[in-house]
């Protein structure tokens, strides 16, 4: 006999009570073998694997005591291989006809192939991943042999089952919890819910309605799963998750279920089809029930009321704990698997409903899915993931064991040491002190998450309360308001509110949460550093989001977000204004997420395209309202990483651009989609159409509320040409169309907002042309007719969207005109003669404020001297028309020694400190007119001096107190 190893690596010496333990094993098992006949041969490895089976199971070797012929080569080669059990045995013949030899197969085949998990999981053949994988797919496979043998004993005495139009129907078998999930534990019992599709009846001389036939049905088909026979049983099924729970019936049809769960559906259900999965009978059909009862599971919005469902599951878990005394349950207990299975099931049903990418039955990649989406931080996702592990290894090895549906380590000394040197610890108390140390990093993950809504009550709660109920009632005095301390605007605001016929028709349960969350609002906003303006904008954004009791949960449940809420109310008028408009935003107050925000415009495309993705109706109504609700997110968290200077302003500015760029190609894909399915394309390659961005769209420099700056041209030789639709147009009306379409969906107002401001008028001849231009006529006009000033702002102006092809094609046109030879004289005459009429229109500077676009030495004055010297120097150097920004067009001047070192640096900085103001501006929701500060002015006389350095002419008079 080979020598008795230690398992797995043998760096580990086995004790010696395993030993001895071992070496009787083995002995006992080649002596049966010799005695049953069975050729066994244990060289090249085979000892040394077999005796780790028999170090880890008791259940494995009564297995190989029962069918010794695995240990025969074949089998032991068996035992080895790989390979999907599932799939092998529904490839075999099917179960016998007779109930008592199917019963028998069927236990034997689950016998034969766990003991081949075992196998290779003890032999580091497969991963834990592909343990739990393998064990599901096994169960999958045996729940389906049982259900067809169910069916055909079912049919001989009733006949087929049949929908009201006569066709045949299967009923579901649904698979909840890990089973459903494809992370099935060794001996874990099986969670079921079964369905069928249609109310019917069976075809057969004893006819059965479909509840009462799919009843009999079910019940042969537990039978034949968990009987336990001399062979044991195949699997302990629980069907108490259905339904109404053991009082329901046995199966229910597809629109009973979806009744009851619209009507009657509890948060824990919900939590508990996060993992549902068809695994047997129908399919299709199977995944239309889910389909049907998605919105049941993920709702449409993000829904923080999840906690409240979690924390009434984890409150009677514990009870059960302390009741049982489960502390060292691996499951159940503190920082057990149920923890971590709740940390992410959390996110998913909070996001689910707008993030399909969620909707992950399986936990390890459920969660892969929310660190991808940063919902759950890289570091955190990896500290769950890595004590996720170890727990479900340990878990699966205690119920390898005996074959028995346990969470925790046995009591035995000895029992427990094997377990433990079976999975290379030295002994059971390395092992314990492992699985603490993982339980400890799991319960400080998950403290968190239920810490949120602690009922702290703040100063002066009791008088706010009083003084809202005596609101509703209108019974509110003066003397209660100024007990409050509350000026007129917020006691309006209050008052609004109480009023309001949202809180009129809200819930009890609503009602009391809105009374928990007044007194903290009130104490977050006296925090803030202007309450005079925080309370009464937070007191809107509640009487906004009223009838939204996902939004007021998340106030509720995320005190940190209403004092960062608070904040952003006082300080940052703009970003407020945008939350009390959109409260979907709150999210993102929640979580801005910054590091994961895409920062391209493909990116950023990308991220729109998985969005609407998600949708579950495709329609351009709700396509749009989603590319706006995408636009609004990143712009606001763009804001948010702005204001906490996380981005510069050069940074933030060039992606406000590149967002309104994603945004445009998703809504130019959008009209084309609508222009297709109405009057067909045309012929040739292509869209044949662009999009050319203007202004600060086109220098990649825009601001949180710019408007766009655009026009449209399409092919020329396809003017004349036809659509190939029902209702076909000529080239020049469809691509008018298609224009027309882009300008509408940009400018609707969804519930969402609206996208953007369109400004066409830099369009040649202006409002007075069409609305889209072939782009021969373009090219004749920029060639021939175009202005000096319409030549500046082609400095500025690139393709953001449409056909590539047009797009190299504009970019040949636009070298071409901007490199034509030009006198500086004549160029700075007329640049500056345009400056100044736009100073005098426009500038709203005075004796004590300077406006940061139009003024004296501001953003216009420098924006003008770089087109003017790019038009001047551009036929010199011609890479000067490959730049569009301004920060770009410096370096570029600068390169071509247009601009000296020391007065590049010097445009370079003003321009960093005037964009810097002018988003804060924004930010603060008022006129980019700032006080003259010296460190200010002196950036714009920089600008202004260097322009005249340059021979521009940009210095106004001097403005007289009191402005314009």
């Amino acid at each position: 006999m080979s020598q008795v190893i230690s398992p797995a690596t043998a760096a580990l010496p086995l004790a010696p009570p395993l030993r001895a333990l071992l070496a009787q094993r083995y002995a006992d098992l080649v002596a049966h073998l010799r005695v049953s006949g069975v050729p066994y041969y244990d060289d090249a490895g085979v000892a040394e694997r077999v005796q780790r089976l028999l170090l880890v199971s008791d259940f494995a070797y009564g297995v190989l005591r029962a069918q010794p012929h695995l240990l025969a080569p074949a089998g032991l080669y068996w035992l080895g291989s790989g390979g999907d059990p599932g799939a092998r045995l529904l490839a075999g013949p099917g179960l016998p006809e007779e109930r008592g030899t199917a019963l028998a197969q069927l236990r034997q085949q689950r016998a034969r192939e766990a003991l081949r998990l075992i196998f290779r999981d003890v032999n580091a053949l497969d991963s834990l991943e592909d343990t739990l994988a393998d064990t599901s797919s096994l169960y999958a496979a045996l729940l389906e042999l049982a259900l067809r043998h169910a069916e055909r004993s079912l049919r001989a005495r009733h006949g087929v089952l049949r929908d009201a139009r006569g066709q045949a129907q299967r009923m579901v078998v649904l698979a909840l919890g890990k089973l459903g999930g494809s992370e099935l534990n060794f001996s874990s019992d099986v969670d079921l819910i079964l369905a069928y599709p249609e109310e019917g009846s069976s075809d057969g001389a004893r006819a059965l309605e479909a509840s009462e036939y799919c009843a009999r049905l079910t019940r042969e088909f537990v039978g034949l799963l968990s009987e336990v026979t001399a062979d044991g049983q195949v699997a302990r099924v629980d069907l108490r998750l259905r339904p109404y729970g053991s009082a329901g019936r046995p199966a229910w049809s597809f629109a009973a279920m979806e009744a009851y769960y619209q009507s009657e559906g509890r948060d824990w259900e919900r939590y508990a089809w996060i993992k549902a999965r068809p695994v047997a009978g129908d399919l299709v059909a199977g995944r239309q029930l889910l389909a049907q009862l998605r919105p049941f599971v993920y709702r449409r919005y993000l829904d923080y009321t999840a906690f409240a469902g979690l924390r009434a599951m984890k409150t009677l878990i514990d009870a059960e704990v302390a009741r049982k005394d489960l502390a060292e349950n691996l499951k159940l207990g503190p920082g057990g698997i149920r923890e971590i299975e709740f940390s992410v099931q959390l996110e998913q049903l909070i996001r689910g409903g707008r993030e399909p990418g969620l909707r992950e039955p399986g936990l390890l990649r459920a969660l892969a899915a929310a660190e991808r989406r940063g919902f759950i931080a890289g570091e955190r996702a990896r500290l769950l993931r890595r004590a996720w592990t170890l727990l479900r290894h340990v878990e699966n090895r205690v119920q390898m064991y005996v074959d028995a549906q346990t969470h925790a380590l046995p009591a035995e000394p000895l029992a427990r040491l094997r377990i433990a040197q079976g999975l290379d610890y030295a002994d059971a108390a390395a092992l314990d002190a492992a699985l603490a140390a993982q339980r400890a990093v799991v319960s400080a993950a998950f403290a968190p998450i239920l810490g949120g809504a602690a009922p702290a009550s703040v100063p002066g709660q009791d008088a706010l309360l009083t003084l809202w109920r005596d609101m509703q009632s209108g019974s509110a005095t003066p003397a209660e308001l100024s007990a409050c301390a509350l000026d007129a605007e917020s006691g309006a605001a209050l008052q609004a509110l109480a009023g309001s016929h949202a809180v009129r028709g809200m819930s009890e349960s609503a009602r009391a949460g809105l009374e928990r969350l007044l007194p903290r609002v009130l104490h977050a906003a006296r925090h803030s550093a202007a309450p005079q303006l925080a309370l009464p904008r937070l007191l809107r954004l509640l009487h906004n989001t009223a009838r939204r009791p996902a939004y007021l949960a998340l106030l509720e449940e995320a005190p940190a977000a209403l004092q960062r809420l608070a904040s952003l109310c006082a300080e940052r008028a703009f970003l407020a204004g945008r939350v009390l408009a959109q409260p979907l935003l709150l999210d993102d107050v929640l979580d801005p997420r910054i590091e994961h925000l895409p920062l391209k415009a493909a990116d950023i495309a990308s991220e729109i395209a998985h969005l609407l993705d998600a949708l579950d109706e495709r329609g351009p109504e709700q396509e749009l309202e989603r590319i706006n609700e995408a636009r609004a997110s990143l712009a606001f968290r763009l804001g948010l990483a702005f204001a906490d200077a996380r981005a510069d302003a050069l940074a933030t500015a060039r992606r406000l651009a590149a967002l309104a760029e994603a945004v445009l190609n998703a809504v130019l894909r959008l009209a084309e989609g609508e222009l297709v399915a109405r009057h067909g394309r045309l012929p040739g390659p292509g869209l044949g159409f662009c999009v050319i961005g203007y202004g600060s769209l086109g220098g990649h420099e825009l601001g949180f509320a710019s408007d766009l700056d655009v026009a449209f041209v399409y092919d020329s030789a396809r003017a004349a040409a036809s659509s190939d639709g029902a209702r076909p147009l000529e080239g020049a009306q469809w691509y008018q169309r298609l224009a027309q379409r882009v300008v509408h969906w940009l400018g609707t107002v969804t519930r969402a907002g609206q996208l953007y401001a369109i400004d066409t008028r830099l369009r040649p001849d202006g409002s007075k042309s069409l609305l889209v231009q072939s782009m021969d006529a373009y090219a004749g006009y920029q060639q021939q007719r175009a202005w000096t000033w319409e030549h500046q702002a082609l400095v500025r102006a690139r393709v953001v969207c449409g056909d590539a092809r047009m797009g190299a094609s504009f970019a040949q046109l636009r070298q071409r005109v901007l490199a034509q030879p030009r006198v500086l004289a004549r160029v700075a005459a007329e640049v500056s003669a345009m400056r100044e009429r736009w100073r005098a229109e426009r500038d709203r500077s005075d004796a004590d404020r300077f406006d940061l676009k139009q003024g004296a030495g501001g953003l216009l004055d420098l924006e003008f001297l770089l087109q003017g010297l790019a038009l001047v120097h551009a036929a010199r150097v011609p890479l000067l028309t490959e730049s569009t920004s301004t920060a770009a067009l410096i370096g570029a001047l600068e390169s071509a020694r247009a601009l000296a070192p020391a007065p590049a640096a010097t445009l370079r900085a003003a321009h960093g400190v005037l964009l810097q103001r002018a988003l804060t501006c924004t930010l603060d929701d008022r006129p980019r007119l700032v006080a003259r500060e010296p460190a200010l002015m002196q950036h714009a006389a920089g600008v202004l001096r260097v322009a005249a350095e340059c021979g521009f002419s940009f210095a106004p008079m001097e403005p007289v107190a009191g402005g314009r």
